[in-house]
Order: C-alpha cells, then sequence, then structure tokens
C-alpha cells in the first residue's frame, strides 16, 4: 500500500512539474510570438516613453518606429488615440499595420486612462484632445524625431479617441486661423505686405494634416468643422449600440446630418450635396479637403478588431501620405499578436495551479492542506427542484439589479461619476460593477444560509461538508499564500513587459497588464469589497454544487453558467431589442452594457479555479482571495481612473 502511495505521489509530482513547464512554455511562447508580430520581425522599433506636459500631468506611450525612417528618409506620422476605457494595447491593430507600411506611430494612454495621468482639464477632449495636442505639440518641436516629415502628421482615434483626434485637428486650425488674421491684420495696418516666412509661419500653427475618426460622430457640428484644415477619413459602425444618440437616431451614414456637414464643409452653399456615397472621397488633398465617410459593418465595441475597419484606416493614410505601400490594407497580422498574447495570458493562468501545489509543500504553507470534505448526498425531487429555482432567481436577480446599480453609482460616488479627480473610489464604471459585486456576494450568503437551513440541514448536510471550519492563523497563512501566487502572476507580467513590451492583454476581454504604483493604493480600496462576491462564489461552487456521483465536467459547468449567465441575459436583452427595434434597451447606460462584454469570461472561467483550489487545500479561501486579487487587478488597470494629480 505504502508503495502505491509512493507512486501516485510520484505522478502527481511529474504532472504538477509538466503543468508548470507547460504553463512557462505557454508564456514564453506568447511573449515571443507577440514581439515578433509586433516588431514585424524586428523590423520595426517598439519604444514606451513618459511624456511630462502641463500642471505636472504627463503622458504614457509606446513609439512604433520603422528601421527604414531616417534623416535622410523621413516618414510621416500618426498619433492613436484609444477611446473610452481603453489602453494603448488595445489599439495595436492600428499601429502595427500603419508602421508595416512606413509610417511611424505613436499610440497614447488618454489621461486619466492606462499609465498616464489624470488631468486638472474639465474640458480634456476640446482643450487636449486626451493627450493628443500635448503629444502633437511635442513631435512637432523635437529635433529627437529627427526622422518624420513633420509637415504629414496624422491622427486616428476610436471612439472617444476619435472626438479626441477631431477636437485636436479643430484647435490647431483654429490656432491656424487666428495666426493668419493676424498677419493679415498687419499687412492691412503697415501696407508693407506680408513674407512668404510670415505666412509660412502663421500655416505652420495647423500641426495635423489628416485625421481618421472611428466610431464617433456626435461633435460633427459645424462650428467644430469650421476649424478643421486637415484631410478627413470617419468610419462609424453599421451596427453601433450608440446610434440612438446621432441626429437621425440610427447609424446609417449615408443620410446621417454629421456625415453630410463634414462632406459640406468643404463645399460652398450652392454645391452642397444630400446625400453622403459611402466610401467616395471627396474634395481634394493637395488643399486639405479630402473627405471621406466608412460605414462598416460591424459593432461599437469591436471596431478596432475589425478587419474591414482597419483596412479602410489603413488605405486612408496612405492615399493622404502619398504611399504605394507593397502590402495591400487587406493583409493584415495584428490578429496573430492577440493570439499570442492570449497564449501567454492562458499560460500565466495555468502557472497559478501548479504554483499553489509546490508552495503548499513548503513547511510555510504545508498545514493548510487538508482531506477534501466529503461531497454532498445527491438531493431528492424537491432538492433538485429547488437547486434549479435557485439557479435561476440568482440569474434573473444578477440580471435586473445591474442597472439600478449603475444608476446608485452618481449618489455614491458622485465625484468618479462627474469625472472629477477623488481617492474615493476613483473608477467610474468599475464602481457600478462593484456595487453589483457586493449585492450578488450578500444575496448569495443569504441564499446559501436559508437553502442549509430550510432544504440541506434536514437531509443530512452537515457544516463539516463545507470545508468552511478555519482559524485567523489559517486564514493570515492563506492571505500570504495568495499574495504569493499574486506576486508570481505580476513579476512575469512585468518582466514581459520589460523584456518584449508585451503583455497578457487579449483584446478588450482581459486587461492584464503593467500598472503604476499608485493603482496598488486604489485596490485597497475596491478589493475588501469585491471579495464578498468572490468568497460567495467560492461557496456556491464547493458547498452547494459538490454532489456524490456527479461528473466533474457537468458540476463545473453548471457553475460557470451561474456566475456568468445574469450578465449573459442583460447583453441578450440589449442585443435583442436592438436587433428588433434599431435601439439599444438600455440607452443612458449602454456603455456599461458594453463593457460586460469583458467582465463576462472572467466570471465564467472563475469558478474553475475557485474548484481547483479548493481541491488542494479542502477549504473555501484560498480560490477567491487568489482570484479576487488577480481579477480585481485586471479590472482596474483597464478602465478610466480619476486618481488625483497630488
Amino acid at each position: 500500500m505504502s508503495g502505491l502511495n509512493d507512486q501516485s505521489c510520484g505522478t502527481k509530482n511529474c504532472r504538477t512539474k509538466l503543468l508548470l513547464c507547460v504553463a512557462l512554455a505557454l508564456i514564453l511562447v506568447g511573449d515571443i510570438g507577440a514581439y515578433l508580430v509586433q516588431t514585424v520581425g524586428r523590423t520595426i522599433q517598439v519604444i514606451g516613453f513618459k511624456l511630462p506636459t502641463e500642471n505636472g500631468q504627463w503622458i504614457t506611450a509606446d513609439l512604433f518606429k520603422p528601421k527604414t525612417a531616417t534623416e535622410e528618409n523621413p516618414v510621416p506620422m500618426v498619433v492613436v488615440c484609444p477611446g473610452f476605457e481603453r489602453s494603448k494595447e488595445t489599439m495595436t491593430s492600428y499601429s502595427i499595420e500603419l508602421a508595416r507600411r512606413g509610417i511611424a506611430v505613436i499610440t497614447i494612454d488618454p489621461y486619466n486612462q492606462g499609465a498616464s495621468s489624470s488631468t486638472m482639464q474639465k474640458r480634456s477632449a476640446t482643450v487636449e484632445g486626451y493627450g493628443v495636442v500635448p503629444m502633437v505639440e511635442y513631435i512637432c518641436g523635437t529635433s529627437n524625431l529627427n526622422y518624420i516629415n513633420k509637415s504629414q502628421i496624422g491622427a486616428a482615434g476610436y471612439s472617444a479617441g476619435g472626438n479626441a483626434v477631431l477636437q485636436s485637428a479643430a484647435r490647431f486650425g483654429a490656432r491656424q486661423a487666428k495666426a493668419l488674421r493676424r498677419v493679415q491684420s498687419k499687412n492691412s495696418a503697415s501696407n508693407n505686405g506680408v513674407s512668404d516666412a510670415e505666412l509660412a509661419l502663421a500655416r505652420a500653427q495647423n500641426r495635423i494634416s489628416s485625421i481618421f475618426i472611428g466610431g464617433y460622430v456626435l461633435t460633427l457640428t459645424d462650428v467644430i468643422l469650421a476649424n478643421v484644415d486637415a484631410n478627413v477619413g470617419l468610419d462609424y459602425a453599421y451596427y453601433d449600440e450608440g446610434a440612438f444618440r446621432t441626429e437621425n437616431g440610427n447609424a446609417h451614414m449615408h443620410d446621417a446630418p454629421e456625415a453630410l456637414r463634414l462632406v459640406n464643409s468643404i463645399y460652398a452653399e450652392d454645391n452642397k450635396i444630400s446625400e453622403v456615397k459611402i466610401d467616395k472621397i471627396y474634395g481634394t488633398l493637395t488643399n486639405q479637403t479630402l473627405r471621406v465617410v466608412h460605414n462598416t459593418k460591424s459593432i461599437h465595441p469591436l471596431m478596432p478588431y475589425t478587419p474591414a475597419h482597419v483596412a479602410k484606416m489603413i488605405d486612408f493614410f496612405t492615399t493622404v501620405f502619398g504611399l504605394n505601400p507593397t502590402i495591400s490594407s487587406s493583409n493584415q497580422i495584428w490578429p496573430l499578436k492577440e493570439l499570442f498574447t492570449l497564449i501567454s495570458l492562458i499560460g500565466a493562468f495555468l502557472l497559478l495551479l501548479p504554483c499553489a501545489t509546490l508552495l503548499l509543500r513548503l513547511p510555510v504553507f504545508n498545514s493548510l492542506v487538508h482531506p477534501v470534505p466529503p461531497a454532498l448526498p445527491v438531493p431528492g425531487r424537491n432538492g433538485k427542484v429547488l437547486f434549479w429555482v435557485m439557479f435561476a432567481f440568482s440569474a434573473v436577480v444578477a440580471c435586473f439589479i445591474f442597472i439600478p446599480m449603475v444608476r446608485a453609482t452618481a449618489t455614491l460616488f458622485p465625484q468618479a461619476s462627474a469625472g472629477m479627480q477623488t481617492w474615493f473610489f476613483p473608477q467610474r464604471i468599475n464602481n457600478a460593477i462593484l456595487l453589483w459585486a457586493v449585492a450578488n456576494g450578500i444575496i448569495g450568503f443569504i441564499i446559501f444560509a436559508l437553502n442549509y437551513k430550510l432544504v440541506g440541514k434536514k437531509n443530512g448536510i452537515t457544516p463539516a461538508m463545507w470545508g468552511m471550519k478555519t482559524s485567523v492563523k489559517e486564514l493570515a497563512q492563506t492571505a500570504c499564500l495568495a499574495f504569493t501566487l499574486f506576486a508570481a502572476f505580476y513579476v512575469l507580467l512585468f518582466a514581459s513587459y520589460a523584456i518584449f513590451h508585451t503583455d497578457f492583454r487579449f483584446t478588450f476581454v482581459s486587461a492584464a497588464a503593467a500598472f503604476p504604483p499608485k493603482m496598488l493604493l486604489i485596490a485597497l480600496e475596491y478589493l475588501p469589497l469585491f471579495f464578498i462576491f468572490y468568497l460567495a462564489n467560492s461557496i456556491r461552487v464547493n458547498c452547494t454544487n459538490r454532489f456524490e456521483g456527479q461528473k466533474e465536467w457537468v458540476a463545473m459547468l453548471i457553475n460557470a453558467l451561474g456566475n456568468s449567465v445574469g450578465l449573459i441575459m442583460i447583453m441578450v436583452i440589449q442585443y435583442a431589442h436592438f436587433a428588433a427595434t434599431g435601439t439599444v434597451y438600455w440607452t443612458q447606460e449602454w456603455l456599461y452594457t458594453n463593457l460586460l462584454l469583458g467582465v463576462t469570461p472572467m466570471m465564467f472561467v472563475l469558478p474553475y479555479f475557485n474548484r481547483y483550489f479548493f481541491r488542494i487545500t479542502g477549504k473555501v479561501y484560498l480560490g477567491p482571495m487568489v482570484t479576487c486579487l488577480i481579477f480585481i487587478m485586471m479590472m482596474l488597470t483597464g478602465n478610466v481612473c480619476y486618481i488625483p494629480l497630488k
């Protein structure tokens, strides 16, 4: 018998070490693959930097420099601005594809997002372009970028980033107009004429020659367009969920007043058009009046990940910059980078499992290992009915309390909801998810207690089957182990970023990214409250749905669905109503529901981790501690955050 046990233990050791090697291999393959794609086989230099700006603010950015760009062979440059709740890493489809075609790119973290600072400006889009304006000023004013053709500077943005580049172009255009009026006024007063140098200096106030607006039309007004002296491309998703805010209330650009104003801004009153021909180029390139409107068939959050949209963006800039790339716009490699970072993410998550197993063998942690409690007895007919009734009830509650929680944030977190700097829960979107999680966690505890008192106790279920009995010392040890695993996860992530300048991010679903130190202080506010939900989930997974004779994959699928079906219902209602009527069901809260697309996958996989950690410790606590630390830090680093500058 002893030999058999030793053999079994040896087999487990081999499996643990094998899983550790596989996880590390996945991370390495993902990192190297993402690096090679991002640098286009090392033909593009990718450099991260930080630009100090006014009022003690700063912008973090990534520079994509083609190696063909030199002082003797200057190239155009495009500044890329992500949208709301996005960071520079989510726009690599723009960055990589433009750089592949000989265009230098600087992709920024907008103010209040990513690793950039907050801003003192209440009208940041108008005044600063969320950071585009100071970045363009830097490009034009520095001698460091001597490989840039400073007469060919463009800007591209998606969603709120689209508004940022439009506002930036209007701001620079207004400066140019003011400078020209000043020169003309001087000429009228002196009658000495205006020199070519004076005119050139006045025109140089317009720093941006071309802009591409993705997924935003609300500020295409006559007042703003009157100051835009740049070529403009526009692409609005044909199925944009936010289209109810447009003047026609839909996303069809052929007769949209916003698109018509954009095109007609270059024409005299007697030559204006009454309908926009989608994909047709209007105006002329030489005097910066080129206009083109697209209407790609996509939804709002997926636009930067839609090849047809990316191709239109590529075609616009290669046209306005007079380039003839040998690579067609449909030839895109950015999806490979997303694939490789996904591989790294999977590897990083897998790594937690063997690391936890190995750490539990150390003397400092081995006292945390307990026998797995016996499974619950198979419920009778009434018990099964009650189980599914509670399953449905929990899903319905999770679905229909989300929007009320969103609305409650304006009252409970007024400063963050108004976009004001604050140390008190400064993340506008995460505040809504926080309230939803706390409410669901409390409801989960109540359901668990009632279920035990009314049914479980009468059917042979005892507290010994839950794995909940513990001590303060054991909880402290468990917390230390959880922090060790959290540290291992992020040490690998920071190392990957330092060596390969890539992280474990997959589109907008996961924000496993490096973060500034201040984010740790913010985490201290959010983690304790979110833990209510994570602990309730671990209890639900391991104490109420773990029956004798039940197939594990069936149990885990039920748990995964139970944890995510409420959020899935929100999206089903939202998009079913959208498909039927052309307008989303929740309009004022449409951005919050859109962002659930990134939260739901995390909720689906959460029970699997909680079950694994339960099986290796015999307790319900390690799983929620580890997952809460990592998942919530991922959420915090991927959201708009109004942290005070001082």
